[in-house]
């Protein structure tokens, strides 16, 4: 099968995985069609099925973070953490708290994050989490509880040699 067609194939069962999270697609179809010239040279790639694994995250983990405004009010918002990829080490990349995440956004953040580690040089892997929490107008110890209670939540998830 010519190359082009078989990332047209992955970028298919992408869309077909991923419905409605377009940023996550576009990096993928950006990524896969950047690999063109390395997969015409050595076809290991794709006899292996390399490129499958990589548009899939290993663990995409949703959970609810409940916590308390200053005016008593119970809140509660959606976090996220994908873990990407762990073939060269423990899953590692940051936080977004911003009203517009939503999983696609951090598969798409989790999947370039593959690849900023990899080009380290460090054995680390890829991962990215979040919410939908907005700091922006909220006090120090709002955020504060809110921060409390999403890593009351994502400690489950994360540890030495799991994710850092």
């Amino acid at each position: 099968m010519p190359v082009n067609q078989k990332i047209e194939e992955i970028l298919t069962y992408v869309q077909t995985c991923s419905p409605g999270q377009e940023e996550f697609y576009q990096a993928a179809h950006e990524v896969l069609h950047s690999l063109i010239p390395l997969l015409e040279q050595d076809s290991r790639y794709l006899e292996y099925n390399i490129l499958e694994s990589i548009v899939v995250p290993e663990r995409s983990i949703i959970f609810r973070v409940n916590w308390v405004d200053d005016a008593g009010k119970r809140r509660t918002n959606v976090g996220y953490r994908v873990q990407f990829s762990s073939a060269i080490g423990p899953y590692k990349g940051g936080l977004r708290f911003h009203p517009s995440v939503n999983l696609g956004i951090i598969k798409f953040l989790g999947f370039e994050q593959i690849f900023k580690n990899a080009l380290t040089g460090l054995q680390i892997g890829g991962a990215k989490g979040g919410s939908n929490f907005d700091p922006k107008g909220k006090s120090d110890n709002e955020i504060m509880r809110f921060c409390q209670a999403f890593m009351s939540e994502l400690y489950k998830h994360i540890g030495k040699q799991r994710d850092v």
